[in-house]
């Protein structure tokens, strides 16, 4: 394989590129405009795959480049809440070029391998080592980060978003190209899934409250108003009792502290807790002084606790080797200690319904939804990525996940809307 720089820079590699990456990235920007129409996102999806399959490697690195930029921009927007503007372009770069090499490598190794094992190469050859390499990306996980899901693309459309109906749209593709006949594309009926998702917010009449809270990351981490935290906490939680709710759940971190360590809150918590349940997210220090990001599962006058499982590439542990990660840690991130993870998922029962704990981030990885289970509660701050898509794209994974396992969602959040999220049926 001869790699020639400057045969990727010409206007057509760049244009068919991010063209190609619009198609692909449109169905989040509908959904963050409350646009939501099944014909389109069917439509947008085939023709994503439809032009990528058909294309390149030089365009495979430029749509591979445009889709990370386009899906995952808001991650660096975090950088502001720890002055490092100067960084934003950079981590830019960063993240398209990881997912630019993986798109080239992808697209370059299925032509060679076209060209090395087939007389009389066809495009169609490429092509369907390419679909293998689109099928395995969501099994891809740069530094642990696995939000990039192909089938995700479908979340709101007449196709299932499974993989093997995934398979199913790009098969009818190769075809269609192959063949050279349009009709061959009838083959994605087969793709059809009636299956899709509800999002519910704020129901007054549930007897769960998934409370919403507006505070930012400065205001979060200010120990000034830490006062003001608890007492807007513990209003929510009795007005919550005051509306005869059964169950009461709060962000990731509502209480920017080791919970554990402060007993006058606990015990003033444990006291409301013989009245409802509350579901809570604050730091927790274990006995061996390890912290971790825990919900609180407080009923009945006890507590238990689940930890994350899957903590923020960066944001919560550092991937990289530890002498490293200490270097990175200090410079960049004020020497803040790494959270460590627990082994598995946690779930609990409350009045009777067993949940899956989820933290955020990690509801959005396949890990937590091992042996499908049938209820999960999440808590989240997204308050480090406000204003951006991110929290469009958290609620479309969730939904994805939702639709794919049949789970129902109950999500608390900081800075962006509650809700549940219910699948009509797998």
């Amino acid at each position: 394989m001869k790699f020639k720089i400057g045969k990727y820079f010409t206007t057509y590699s760049i244009t068919a590129g991010l063209s190609i990456a619009v198609l692909g990235s449109a169905f989040i920007y509908l959904a963050w405009l409350g646009i939501s129409n099944r014909i389109v996102d069917t439509s947008l999806g085939v023709l994503f795959f439809w032009f990528l399959l058909k294309s390149d490697r030089r365009i495979w690195l430029w749509s591979g480049f445009f889709i990370s930029l386009l899906w995952f921009w808001w991650i660096v927007v975090s950088f502001k809440h720890y002055q490092m503007l100067w960084a934003i372009p950079i981590g830019l770069l960063a993240i398209s070029l990881i997912y630019a090499l993986l798109f080239w490598t992808i697209a370059a190794v299925s032509e060679w391998l076209a060209a090395a094992l087939t007389p009389k190469p066809h495009t169609g050859h490429a092509s369907l080592s390419k679909a293998i390499g689109i099928l395995g990306l969501s099994h891809i996980h740069p530094f642990g980060f696995d939000w990039f899901k192909p089938e995700l693309l479908f979340v709101h459309s007449y196709i299932g978003v499974q993989k093997w109906q995934l398979a199913i749209v790009l098969a009818a593709i190769i075809l269609s190209q192959y063949r050279k006949h349009i009709l061959f594309l009838l083959l994605v009926l087969f793709a059809y899934a009636p299956a899709k998702t509800t999002v519910y917010y704020q129901d007054p009449h549930s007897d769960m409250l998934l409370a919403h809270t507006m505070t930012t990351v400065e205001e979060k981490w200010d120990p000034a108003r830490i006062p003001a935290h608890i007492t807007e906490v513990f209003a929510i939680i009795d007005k919550a009792i005051s509306d005869h709710r059964q169950t009461v759940v709060l962000p990731e971190s509502v209480f920017p502290f080791f919970l554990n360590k402060e007993p006058k809150i606990l015990d003033a918590l444990l006291e409301r807790s013989r009245q409802i349940t509350i579901i809570i997210g604050a730091l927790y220090l274990d006995d061996k002084s390890i912290h971790r990001n825990a919900t609180y599962i407080i009923q009945k006058g006890r507590y238990t606790i689940a930890n994350k499982v899957l903590l923020v590439p960066f944001g919560e542990s550092n991937p990289l080797p530890e002498w490293v990660g200490r270097w990175v840690n200090k410079v960049f991130f004020d020497g803040a200690i790494d959270y460590i993870a627990s082994a598995k998922p946690t779930d609990f029962t409350v009045h009777g319904t067993r949940y899956r704990n989820a933290i955020c981030y990690e509801a959005c990885s396949e890990v937590l939804y091992e042996g499908s289970p049938k209820q999960m509660i999440v808590i989240s701050n997204n308050g480090w990525f406000i204003p951006s898509i991110e929290p469009t794209l958290q609620r479309l994974l969730l939904e994805f996940y939702s639709r794919k396992y049949g789970t129902e969602i109950h999500h608390s959040v900081n800075m962006s809307p509650s809700y549940t999220i219910k699948a009509d049926s797998i």
